[in-house]
């Protein structure tokens, strides 16, 4: 087990009705107006938005709105975000929803505490450690984003998907109600509750030796939520799924599941690229990528794929073919997005990339890490290349 630093200050405040605590737990902090940050319809629809602007009224807090978030959050609106923060005097970002929203409002926290343009940030020509005040109350189980330092924010020209991690990220709490959940159509769900186990599949498939216990504990995680969600989808109002769903997105991309271990990320690379080009949800893009990533890589270190097998997918251990039962994990999984409705390919996703398309993609991949992504097996543009052939 390699050394570490795990840092996690979000107060988490989960269950039933919470999102009507979120006034005080502003108040108590001393804030004085909010901007309340958010994307759809459905906040209007079912009622969350009109709750949470009285609970914010009822403690004397200010608000001011801002819709509009898309998947794939765009720089333009985290922009647009800055200056309307500035102009109106506040001090305190509230984000409603997923990753997109949650990521947007650390972007425009950012550009509030700075005096960068935010598209510096991510293109890592300027670093930081200063965010404006956040907080967020969660509506669906995916990026892990409310307990996390990471954002991720699409750039309009070249439509560049890209990151910036710092622990200042972390929202100073967490709400999570698990019934506002219970409306999401099937394939937000599913592609949620994909990009939960990718973001535990992606420090759980490491070289570093000796990390038995965060295994084990990977391992259960990943195991609840390959439950979870085939019965969240069968049953969307089972309030136990939803809430094992909820709470596993957080603990998957929270950083404990990488303590200890070198992780790899580079699914998470060779995607952002495909779903930057042809905007396509981020969990499904995984999905779409995961298993010739596997495919292509297993052979470094078999005997990791062959415990995956067993351990989270109940694959019969065959100690006379390790590649073997590695491979029947890899099938296992995929066997699972499909139960789910996910694609495994990018023709399944709906899309069919040119050459030249396929190219671009993987160069701007590789560029994100210096000519390389990956540590499981490092992989140059060449590499990358034949993983998107082979996810066709």
């Amino acid at each position: 087990m390699n050394n570490f630093e795990f840092y996690n200050p979000t107060k988490v405040i989960f269950g039933k009705g919470t999102e009507e605590e979120v006034g005080k737990e502003i108040q108590d902090r001393g804030f004085k107006k909010v901007l309340i940050h958010f994307g759809g319809t459905y906040l209007y629809e079912n009622g969350t938005l009109d709750r949470v602007h009285k609970s914010l009224s009822d403690c004397g807090i200010g608000y001011v709105d801002l819709g509009g978030v898309v998947p794939n959050p765009r720089l333009g609106l985290v922009k647009e975000g800055i200056q309307l923060c500035r102009k109106e005097g506040i001090d305190f970002i509230l984000a409603i929803g997923g990753g997109s929203p949650i990521d947007s409002a650390k972007g425009i926290a950012y550009g509030l505490a700075n005096d960068f343009d935010v598209e510096d940030l991510l293109m890592g020509r300027v670093t930081t450690n200063r965010i404006a005040p956040l907080g967020c109350i969660s509506t669906i189980a995916a990026t892990g984003s409310e307990t996390s330092n990471s954002m991720v924010i699409t750039i309009e020209e070249g439509m560049l998907k890209r990151s910036y991690n710092h622990d200042c990220a972390r929202p100073l709490f967490a709400i999570m109600n698990p019934e506002l959940t219970y409306t999401l159509p099937p394939y937000q769900t599913a592609s949620g509750a994909t990009d939960i186990m990718m973001h535990t599949m992606e420090r759980y498939f490491t070289n570093t030796e000796h990390v038995e216990l965060i295994d084990r504990m990977a391992e259960g995680l990943l195991v609840s939520v390959r439950e979870a969600a085939l019965l969240a989808m069968k049953e969307p109002d089972n309030y136990n799924a939803r809430a094992d769903l909820m709470w596993a997105g957080s603990l998957s991309h929270n950083g404990l599941t990488g303590t200890g271990r070198v992780s790899d990320f580079a699914s998470h690379k060779i995607e952002h690229e495909m779903g930057g080009m042809f905007d396509v949800a981020h969990g499904a893009g995984l999905c779409a990528i995961w298993g010739s990533w596997a495919r292509y890589v297993y052979k470094v270190n078999p005997a990791r794929f062959a415990q995956f097998a067993v351990n989270v997918f109940d694959v019969p251990m065959d100690f006379h073919d390790l590649e073997g039962t590695a491979l029947k994990g890899i099938e296992a999984w995929e066997d699972w997005c499909r139960r789910l409705g996910m694609p495994t390919s990018m023709t399944e996703l709906g899309i069919q990339p040119t050459e030249g398309q396929i190219e671009e993609m993987a160069e701007k991949c590789v560029a994100t890490g210096g000519g390389h992504v990956g540590f499981f097996k490092t992989l140059y543009k060449d590499d990358v290349i034949n993983i998107y052939h082979m996810a066709e």
